[in-house]
Parts: C-alpha cells; sequence; structure tokens
C-alpha cells in the first residue's frame, strides 16, 4: 500500500530490533504534535499542459528515521495505529490545500479498510466539509490495495456512498496489487493510475506499449480516466503523449512540494504541444531514432551561482528525492551539487552557521561533465568510461543549444545501454551480428507511424548456393560476411538501418536522400571486394562448371549481388509487411538480369497494387538494363 507517500529507496525492510522502541515512542510524539507535513504533486493534462489536481504526499519530521512515509506507515501498521495516521494525514492535506487556495482535484490515498470502517467515513466527510463552502471542490478518493480482498460487496457500495457526497473514486498502482482489475471492473473508478513500473521505459519496450494501450482501450470503455504515474523522463512523457493517455504525473512534470507548482514551466508546455501535435500518424517515433542522453534526461532545479548555501539546503529538505542539483552562472552550467555530499558537509559542527550564508558554488567539487542532448548513448558511455568515470556516479549535466535542460546519472545510462545490448543480441544475426527480422521490422513500423519518407532496399546474392556447394560453407560464410561490410561502409550509421534478415539476404532502410547513388557504389564495389575469395581459373573464366544431379556439365556466374528498392513516402498507410512485399518484388525483379543490378519501384501510390501481381513496365526495364553493372566490372 502507498498511502500519502511515493518509496524511497535505501529504507530497510524492518527496523531493527534495539531501535523498535525508540521508533515507536518517536511515532506516538509524531501523532500527539501531528508533526507532520503535508507535499502536493501536480497532476496535468497533457493535451493542455493545465493541472487539473494535486496527490497528497506526507512527510515524517526532517533528520528523523519516521521522515520516509514508507517507514512512517510501517510503524503505524506494527503499533496498530494506521488507521489514526491516515486520518491525521487526511486532515493535515484538506487544510492545507485550502488554506494555499489550491485549485481543482485533491487525491487522497486511502486504504481499502478505511472505506470499510463507519467511523472513519464519517471522519472523511467531516474533514472534508470543514475545509469550507469554498474548499475543496472535488475530493478523489485513492483507492491502493496491496493485497487481496473479498469485500468486493462492501467496496463497491462504500464507493457510491462517498459519490453521494460529491466525492470521486480512484484505482492506484494498477497493475501492481493483486487484484486492481477486479477492483476497476467492481467500482468503475472515475480515474485509474497506472502503476509507475509500466511506464518506466515506456518507450523501448513494446510490451508495456501494448499492456499501456489495452488500459487505454478498457478506460475508454468504462468512461475512467487514465493517469500515467512516475514520468521521469522526456522519452517517457512523448511515449505516453503518443499512445494518448490524458493525464500524467511524476518529478519530469513536477516534484511534490510543500508550495506545489500552479502550473507546468512554460519550457515544458512548448515542448508537450509539440508532442501533441505530432500525436497519431505524425507521432515522432522514439524507436526510430537511435537513444540520445535526451532519452534518459531528468528534470533537477537549476540555481544561480550566488544562491545562498541555505537556500539550497532547502530546496534539498523540501524535495526529499532530489540527489543533485545544477548550478549555473548567467545562463550556463558550471557544476552539480550533490545532496548527500553537501548535507554531510552541513552536519559537521558549526558547518551551517559558518556556510550557510555563503554561495552554493563552494559545494561544487569537481569539472563538471556537459553533453549535448543529441549525443548518443554509446558515446555517452564511451565519454564517461574511458574519459571521466567519476561521472557514472556524480552525473552529468544535459544541455540543449548552451542552455541546461535537465541532468542524467550513471545508473539510468548502464540500464539503457544493457537493454540496447540484450536486445541486440537477442535478435542479430549471429554471423554478422546486424539486427534480424524483428528489429527490421520495427524500424520501418517506427518510420510509418512517423509518417516519415523513406527507402527500401533487399539486398541478394546472386548464385550463392552453387559457390557454397563447391567452395564450402566456410567460403559461404566468408563471402557473407564481405558484403556485410561492404554494406556497412556503403550506408551512414545516423541516417540508415542495415539488417540481415536470413541467409544471403539484406535490407537496408534508407533514410539519406543519396540513396541511388550508394546502391550504386554497392554495386561498383561488390566484384574487387570478393573476387579474392576465387580461385584465379574461376576469375578469369568468369564462373566455374559443376556437375548436376543428372551428372551434367553446368557453368555457374560467380556470385553477383541484385538491389531491389521501392521508396515510400510520408503518410501512407501501410503496414511494414506490405512494405516487406514491394521490396522483396522489386529485388525479384533486379534478379532477372544477369550481373550485379538494381530495380527502383517507380509506383507512386504503393498501396494501389499488390506488389506480387504487378510486372515491370518498359521504362522499368530500360531503368534497369541501364544501371546494369557486369560481373567482370
Amino acid at each position: 500500500m502507498k498511502p500519502y507517500g511515493d518509496p524511497v529507496a535505501g529504507v530497510n525492510a524492518s527496523p531493527v530490533p534495539e531501535a523498535h522502541t525508540r521508533l515507536l515512542s518517536g511515532f506516538g510524539d509524531i501523532l500527539e504534535r501531528r508533526a507532520l507535513t503535508p507535499l502536493f504533486q501536480p497532476i496535468a493534462d497533457l493535451r493542455t499542459g493545465d493541472i487539473v489536481g494535486y496527490e497528497g504526499l506526507i512527510r515524517g519530521p526532517v533528520d528523523s528515521q519516521l521522515f520516509s512515509p514508507e517507514v512512517l506507515f510501517r510503524v503505524a501498521g506494527a503499533s496498530g495505529r494506521s488507521l489514526e495516521l491516515e486520518s491525521l494525514c487526511r486532515a493535515a492535506h484538506i487544510a492545507r490545500f485550502h488554506e494555499l487556495g489550491l485549485e481543482g482535484k485533491l487525491f487522497l490515498n486511502v486504504s481499502p479498510e478505511v472505506l470499510l470502517h463507519p467511523a472513519q467515513g464519517l471522519d472523511i466527510l467531516h474533514q472534508r466539509s470543514g475545509a469550507g463552502d469554498d474548499g475543496i471542490g472535488s475530493l478523489v478518493i485513492e483507492l491502493t490495495e496491496s493485497a487481496s480482498t473479498s469485500s468486493y460487496d462492501r467496496l463497491r457500495q462504500a464507493a457510491a456512498d462517498y459519490r453521494s457526497y460529491g466525492l470521486q473514486v480512484a484505482i492506484d498502482d494498477l497493475g501492481a496489487g493483486f487484484s486492481s482489475l477486479r477492483l476497476w471492473s467492481e467500482l468503475r473508478p472515475e480515474f485509474v493510475k497506472i502503476d509507475k513500473y509500466f511506464i518506466r521505459g515506456l518507450e523501448s519496450d513494446p510490451v508495456k506499449r501494448q499492456f499501456v494501450r489495452s488500459i487505454l482501450e478498457i478506460a475508454r470503455q468504462s468512461c475512467s480516466l487514465v493517469i500515467a504515474e512516475g514520468i521521469e523522463t522526456l522519452a517517457e512523457l512523448e511515449a505516453v503523449i503518443r499512445i494518448g493517455i490524458p493525464l500524467g504525473q511524476g518529478f519530469y512534470l513536477s516534484r511534490p512540494a510543500g508550495m506545489p507548482a500552479r502550473k507546468l514551466p512554460q519550457s515544458l508546455l512548448e515542448t508537450m504541444a509539440a508532442m501533441s501535435e505530432h500525436r497519431g500518424d505524425r507521432a515522432i517515433s522514439v524507436a526510430v531514432r537511435k537513444p540520445t542522453a535526451r532519452s534518459i534526461l531528468r528534470s533537477v532545479p537549476v540555481v544561480e551561482h550566488s544562491a545562498r548555501t541555505n537556500e539550497v539546503y532547502e530546496i534539498f529538505k523540501q524535495q526529499a528525492d532530489l540527489q543533485a542539483l545544477v548550478v549555473q552562472r548567467h545562463g550556463k552550467p558550471i557544476g552539480l551539487i550533490n545532496r548527500l555530499r553537501m548535507l554531510e558537509r552541513l552536519a559537521r559542527p558549526y558547518h551551517r552557521e559558518l556556510y550557510g550564508g555563503k554561495p552554493c558554488s563552494q559545494f561544487i567539487e569537481n569539472e563538471p561533465l556537459v553533453v549535448d542532448h543529441a549525443t548518443s548513448l554509446q558515446e555517452l558511455g564511451h565519454l564517461i568510461t574511458e574519459v571521466s568515470p567519476q561521472h557514472l556516479s556524480d552525473g552529468f549535466i544535459i544541455v540543449e543549444d548552451g542552455r541546461c535542460i535537465g541532468v542524467g546519472n550513471g545508473q539510468d545510462l548502464i540500464r539503457e545501454i544493457t537493454q540496447m545490448q540484450l536486445k541486440a543480441a537477442r535478435y542479430a544475426n549471429p554471423l554478422t551480428q546486424l539486427p534480424g527480422n524483428v528489429p527490421v521490422s520495427e524500424y520501418i513500423e517506427g518510420l510509418l507511424r512517423a509518417g516519415e519518407p523513406f527507402a527500401v532496399c533487399h539486398c541478394d546474392l546472386d548464385n550463392f548456393k552453387p559457390f557454397n556447394d563447391l567452395y564450402g560453407y566456410l567460403k559461404g560464410d566468408e563471402v557473407i560476411q564481405m558484403t556485410a561490410d561492404l554494406l556497412r561502409e556503403c550506408t551512414d550509421p545516423d541516417k540508415d538501418f542495415l539488417g540481415h534478415v536470413g541467409g544471403d539476404d539484406f535490407i537496408i532502410v534508407f533514410g539519406s536522400a543519396d540513396w541511388r547513388e550508394r546502391c550504386e557504389t554497392i554495386l561498383q564495389r561488390f566484384m574487387p571486394a570478393t573476387q579474392s575469395i576465387y580461385k584465379q581459373a574461376d576469375v578469369l573464366a568468369g564462373g566455374y562448371t559443376t556437375r548436376n544431379r543428372q551428372g551434367q556439365e553446368v557453368f555457374h556466374d560467380l556470385v553477383t549481388i541484385s538491389l531491389g528498392i521501392t521508396t515510400i513516402p510520408g503518410n501512407t498507410g501501410l503496414s511494414s509487411h506490405f512494405v516487406a512485399e514491394l521490396a522483396a518484388s522489386a529485388k525479384a525483379q533486379a534478379k532477372k538480369t544477369a550481373g550485379n543490378a538494381m530495380f527502383v519501384e517507380r509506383r507512386s501510390t504503393p498501396r494501389e497494387i499488390p506488389a506480387r501481381q504487378r510486372e515491370p513496365g518498359a521504362s522499368e526495364l530500360a531503368d534497369l538494363r541501364a544501371r546494369r553493372v557486369a560481373a567482370s566490372g
């Protein structure tokens, strides 16, 4: 259960025995003094950028073992005072929400036990009315369940009773609990929050994307609004918007605070507006792009170098999960201040008094690593591990046009690179290590969704089987590897995608505008690149003779390459399977001409005629013959 708190890393599973009594005593003191700090995290409409409400979160006293809500509620459970603590949390949130004059809905975490407890139900209604007539306009009971329940009838009736008083219901952490789908069906909530596990890495995980799409479709049928929890990176935000989730919450949008934001930053609103414009068929597919530093970007506060140390201390105090912030001078980032190391120094005797009023820049420890947002993760990993390994732990600053837009950390970088390597290894061809069928199809699907124009080239070796039979499979593998190397050399890794889809077949997805010149270069260089594998006599003869099954001698030309190309304009509505058919059809036409040959499919609207039903026109055959490059060069 996540009542009034977000998980805090590093908390032990249970208090150590010798500290148990002290914790219980401290907990009792907190309840008696009502020493609880209410925080609020904005929930934003991802279509408009407006803040539509806030989730109430709670913290215990600063510098206390009970500061973490996880520890606070665990001790409450151990002492049998969970309902009492929940009541105090609700009261603190409702009163503070009214005091701050916040607008929109207030989402309050409520356990099922509270909903089923008559006295607690009356308490909720009393607390709500106590805020005044102009107080809470719309209170949302955010129900979180971490254990199975058989009291669905009672929960359904309780939810109906609360609705009769104007309250609404939300289900929290959908997908994380034992029976959240059953709860959804029984309670028909106004809001459904998708657990942050399914949002983390959403842009690169097709299974998670399908899960989220399914949740969104069910929500539409049941008239529930979906909220994506735990949006922590730009890539996750983009993926959530692209799928069409209406509401979002997370550190990338705004962190929990005692004085929460009343609107999102203008730069973020502009970014979200641009994403919304490209939603649907025009969506920019994150899967198509090579992952960059921007995909692991995390939003953090930025302070001027002249800001006082006490000001930075207060920022860390208000944002318990903030590990570092950026220091800038005249709009340019100059370093990072690490939370733990700063607080450790200030905890020494008299250090707070000595340094609290001085500029915070004194706490910058190392020369910062500053990287552009477009830096690929591979480049970033090499830069850190080979040049500045300390930045794996310290983190690094990410900029766009010289302006700080956030930070990255080594944990996120290693996770993303590891996922990329695992995915590449899973689908890579074992001989050439090039991506196989699945990554090629996903790449093409991403381009089609983005509505971007591209060209697909299906490459196939001619006369390969008789060569393999005569020279042996080791020589055959050598020819395939030579072909892969040649195709790598003739493609741009930043714009083109090269795959090995089985045997002697390769696929190039060209983003390069000069794809035709690149294909002609492949044809021209293929024979010189592979000539060394033949016996000299076969090279002079232009081929070799073998016997077929009937014992007859058959002459075979040397191995050549055929290229079949089809161009795909933007916004066609085609599928990747149909594009593959078009490319295969073009390859079949290229193979009808002896020697190294290229055939370009010229149809302006590829969907008009199935590829397998079409024969080339006279002008296309003329183009094919004109571009034929003989095997002899």
